[in-house]
């Protein structure tokens, strides 16, 4: 069983950045990881994700050049440095573990319980 807490979510205005932490419990060191979004009224999407070697990453077109993913696997924590934040980056983040990128991508194994990112402008 693997256990995702999420932290470093809040307010921020246009242009600002912001730093969330993923910290798992349990032998996460395979799991592929990543970062989905859900913002209100709209479908969950993936943000970005990152291998279990951290070799592959993946973004979403919208956050590509903002968003950096990265993982510490010592610490099994993944992280989300976003910076140039926009409006349409409000959403709740979901930090969320697979087998792989691809499964991940699709379906997940495990989720998080979500931290709250809010851009104003």
């Amino acid at each position: 069983q693997v256990q995702l807490v999420e932290s470093g979510g809040g307010l921020v205005q246009v242009g600002g950045s912001l730093r969330l932490s993923c910290a798992a419990s349990g032998r996460t060191f395979r799991f592929a990881m990543g970062w989905f979004r859900q913002a209100p009224g709209k479908e969950r999407e993936i943000v970005a994700a990152i291998s279990s070697s951290g070799v592959m990453i993946y973004y979403r077109d919208s956050v590509k050049g903002r968003f950096t993913i990265s993982r510490d696997n010592a610490k099994n924590t993944v992280f989300l440095q976003m910076i140039s934040l926009k409006p349409e980056d409000t959403a709740v983040y979901y930090c969320a573990a697979g087998n792989t990128i691809v499964e991940l991508r699709t379906t997940p194994d495990y989720w998080g319980q979500g931290t709250q990112v809010t851009v104003s402008s």
